[in-house]
């Protein structure tokens, strides 16, 4: 029997929105909330992102870089942008994925560097309840 990953901590939630630069004014005005850094690109993911610290966790915002981007197809459904995934923290991602892929959950792509600048991938969400999981390898090894 293959051992099923333990669910780390939650990283962050991705929120899809079509202006980072309006998204972070409206969580400063609501919430007093500061981003955590300059937003900054992800031409392989045909993203722009900057994160916003919560004491417990960070809210990834993410922009699409152009119309080819799967956030352009996000926003075309959701034009005011919205909760685009969850991010958890796993150990181990390719034992993860192995468990996952065992239990019949498809892994949507190969493992590539996400904006932690560790390995992730994504869970289809039909396979979750609906919402699209993020699996990253903890940045400190899961300690």
């Amino acid at each position: 029997m293959t051992r099923l990953p333990t669910l780390g901590r939650l990283n962050h939630a991705g929120v899809a929105t079509p202006s980072i630069a309006r998204s972070l004014e409206t969580y400063a005005r609501l919430f007093g909330a500061k981003a955590c850094g300059e937003p900054f690109d992800l031409p392989a993911q045909g993203v722009k992102v900057c994160f916003v610290d919560a004491p417990n966790t960070q809210i990834e915002l993410i922009e699409p870089l152009d119309g080819t981007s799967p956030i352009a197809a996000f926003l075309a459904r959701n034009p005011a942008g919205g909760q685009h995934h969850l991010c958890f923290e796993v150990e181990d991602l390719e034992a993860a994925m192995g468990a996952l892929t065992a239990e019949g959950a498809r892994i949507l792509g190969s493992p590539r560097i996400g904006a932690h600048g560790t390995r992730i991938v994504f869970v289809h969400p039909k396979d979750t309840g609906g919402v699209l999981v993020e699996l990253m390898e903890a940045p400190d090894g899961g300690h």
